[in-house]
């Protein structure tokens, strides 16, 4: 059987066999297994569930049964692997129910594993940093373009290779977008930096919760140091206020009339003498 098929394809099998269940003999398409006999899929990208969402669908499940069945494959052992639904089968074990209702299946083990990122593509959502590893894996194991990937599990071009992107980002970087510290708005203005200066910003980041914007300024300052000595500059210019209220007090004390206003004094002329007056203070200045 062919390789790389399409997401309706992979996904018809299970969705057809689970539609006739309900038309014919369901017991010849679903049955029930036990729990301990299935071991999960071990190319599964997802490895963080949250407990409480888990929680919510066991008390689910123990409520209104199991609507939709777990998919497997029978191993040589005579136990199963999971091919899709890991939550509905960690809730289920939650729930402490021995057996689980499944659909039985054949897949191929590469065809396995790109059945399981693509349920997991589709169906649950994967922190950003899981999604661009399911994207890599499925595009070097199948040999597909970001435009073949792109049909296969109905995202945009634009949004598969962005996310790609992030893959670029260090380790520090990409453990903080996992868990949700940082948004992938903050990550992508980091590309391109280097890992110092990807731990430096993300430090920042988080410890003064700063937007995308304010990330974007503090990167831009970072790449040119110079604007930042700029504003250091123009913001420690300080004024001698003793020196001017001095130049005041001489003014007046030869009888000008000087009148401060705001950010300048202004010297009141009403004869040749007072000019000749200011010329004794500011000398060739005038």
């Amino acid at each position: 059987m062919a390789l790389g098929r399409g997401l309706s394809e992979l996904l018809g099998e299970v969705e057809t066999a689970y539609g006739r269940s309900t038309t014919e003999d369901s017991s010849k398409h679903i049955v029930e297994i036990d729990v301990e006999t299935i071991q999960a899929n071990p190319n599964q990208p997802r490895k963080i569930f949250d407990e409480e969402k888990l929680k919510e669908l066991s008390e689910s499940i123990q409520k209104h049964g199991l609507l939709q069945p777990v998919t497997v494959i029978e191993d040589n052992k005579g136990g199963y692997t999971l091919v899709a639904g890991e939550r509905r089968l960690r809730a289920h074990k939650l729930a402490g129910l021995p057996t689980i209702k499944a659909i039985v299946t054949n897949l191929e083990d590469l065809q396995l594993r790109e059945f399981a990122l693509i349920e997991n593509i589709q169906r649950d959502d994967l922190n950003i940093i899981e999604l661009a590893y399911s994207y890599a894996q499925l595009i070097n194991e199948h040999n597909l373009t970001h435009e073949d990937l792109s049909k296969r599990v109905f995202k945009s071009r634009t949004s598969i290779t962005n996310t790609l992107r992030l893959l670029q980002l260090s380790s520090y970087v990409q453990q903080f977008l996992a868990n949700g510290k940082l948004s992938a708005g903050h990550a992508k203005v980091m590309l391109g930096l280097t890992d110092d200066e990807q731990k430096l910003v993300a430090d920042s980041i988080i410890g003064q919760k700063l937007s995308v914007r304010e990330t974007e300024k503090l990167i831009k300052e970072l790449k040119n140091p110079t604007i930042k000595e700029e504003k250091k500059s123009k913001k420690s210019v300080k004024y001698d206020l003793n020196s001017l209220e001095n130049i005041i007090k001489n003014l007046q004390s030869d009888d000008l009339k000087v009148k401060v206003d705001n950010k300048f004094f202004k010297i009141e002329i009403t004869s040749q003498e007072d000019i000749e007056k200011i010329s004794k203070h500011f000398g060739n200045t005038l």
